[in-house]
Parts: structure tokens; sequence; C-alpha cells
């Protein structure tokens, strides 16, 4: 080890994260992971350390951490009040504090520690699920955590030209899912021509997503089926749910779609209130 850092505040919430648990959903365990999968591994990057290595994800600042010893840290994804640099690795000095005020834009931040966070790994990952409860539970105040060794060459970047988080509204692509036929071509039009407003009853499962209900041309019951990140289930209410990292396995309602791969870490990064668009392909 090469050192601890305590935590004297937590925020919402501040999870540990990497890139969660691989293969086990024919075992009905969820990956988990990073919510916003991009913004972990640039961290990582930033400080030399392996992408899979733990990080913090912290839910709209509120962290205040301190080192009982000089590390390398960074943070990346939503950018936070304070006077700490963003996108650019920085030397916390021993004894010194990192506070994270409220983001700029954005939700969720990641801090990275040259050598990552060590701790208990759960089926090969040590990422908080907070759906399954599997993996370590959310970090509370007063929390210790040791800081692995670092075993790979700093990268000697000072600083990485990476776009903050929309504030505004969204737009990102999706594709037809295996329940499209379930729903008409007029539904279609609806999920894709109208702005949807993320619901204050979201988190790492998913996102609830308000606006005008879709309606289904069937209403008879579906047998569950396997679930992934970025796909938009319809429950009776007819109001998309688009699941983020901590998804369940299976789900018993339609999925009409998918959002692409590569949009759904910008919306693990939309607050409540928020506008996405859905733009069928």
């Amino acid at each position: 080890m090469s050192g601890t850092v305590t935590l004297l505040a937590t925020g919402v919430l501040t999870t540990l994260q990497d890139e969660g648990r691989r293969g086990y959903a024919a075992l009905g365990v969820g990956r988990s992971g990073a919510c916003d999968r991009s913004a972990h591994r640039l961290a990582n990057r930033l400080v030399g350390n392996h992408e899979d290595a733990a990080t913090l994800e912290v839910t709209f600042g509120g962290l205040v951490l301190r080192a009982d010893r000089d590390l390398l840290v960074v943070t990346t994804g939503a950018r936070c009040q304070g006077d700490w640099p963003h996108n650019a690795p920085a030397r916390l000095l021993a004894g010194r504090e990192l506070r994270l005020g409220a983001p700029v834009s954005g939700l969720r931040t990641y801090v990275a520690v040259r050598g990552g966070f060590a701790a208990e790994r759960v089926l090969g990952s040590c990422s908080t699920d907070v759906m399954s409860g599997l993996g370590p539970a959310p970090l509370e105040p007063g929390a210790t955590l040791p800081v692995s060794g670092a075993d790979q060459p700093c990268p000697g970047v000072d600083l990485a030209p990476v776009a903050d988080p929309v504030a505004g509204d969204l737009t990102v692509r999706i594709t037809a899912g295996p329940r499209r036929d379930w729903f008409g071509d007029e539904a279609w039009a609806l999920l894709t021509g109208q702005p949807y407003v993320v619901s204050n009853d979201s988190n790492r499962v998913g996102l609830r997503l308000e606006g005008d209900p879709l309606e289904r041309l069937r209403t008879d019951e579906l047998p569950s089926e396997g679930l992934v990140r970025g796909a938009l289930q319809i429950p009776p209410s007819g109001r998309p749910v688009l699941f983020l990292a901590d998804h369940p396995a299976t789900g018993g309602y339609p999925v009409i779609g998918y959002v692409d791969d590569g949009d759904v870490d910008a919306c693990g990064q939309l607050r409540p209130g928020q506008r996405v668009h859905l733009r069928g392909r």
C-alpha cells in the first residue's frame, strides 16, 4: 500500500466503482460499474492506472477527503465548484483536503488516485451495486480507504481537453428493440418526437422519463427477458425507463428500443428536470 485517504464528507452518494462484474448475467448478477464509464476510464488513464482500477463515483458533489501522504489525484466527469483542477492530475499533499462543491453541470464526478483505491472484490469487482447490494456499501464519512501501489508509468498529461456534461437538453440515438412490434408507428413517433423530462425518481438503476405515455398494441404478459444497459423499457404507465449501470438482469415489460451504447454515459450525467430527446435511426 502507498497511503490512505479519509473521507470527511460524502455528499448525497459516494461509491467505489470500477468496470463492474463481467460474465455473470446468466446467474442473475448485473454488471454494475461506473455509471459514466468514459469519465471513469479517463480518470484512471490520467494518473497512470489500469482502466479497471477503482475510483470514487461522487453524485452531485459534497465530497471532502484528506490524504495521509502525498498522492496524485484527478477528477473527471461533472466539474465541481471549488479550487481543485478538473481533468488535470494534481498533487494532493499529506494532510491537505480535496473539497468538491456542487457540479456546474452533470451529476457524477470521478475521483482517481494514482495506484487506485484498494477494496475487497466481490465476483471480481469492487463496484457498489445499489440495486442488488453486491460490493461495498455506499461510503460514509469517516471511512478510510487504502491506496494501492502504482505499477504502471504515469502518462505525464497535464490536462485532458474533454467537454463537460451538457447542462441543457441532451439528444441521444436509439434503435428499435425486441418488442418494437408491441407498439404502433404512432407510439414510436411519439417516443422519438417528444422531449422527455428526467424524473426525480431516477438513480444508478435507471432514468424514469416523464412525457406523454405510449400505448401498447398488445396487453398480454411478457415472460422475463434479459436486459442490458441502455434498454428502454415501457412499464404499464407508458413512460420509458432507461436502464443504467445497476439495471436488473431481467425484466418483464417490453423493451421498445435501446439507446446507443456510446450515448448511455451521457445519460448517466443527466439531472432530474433535464430534458432528453430520443432520436430514432
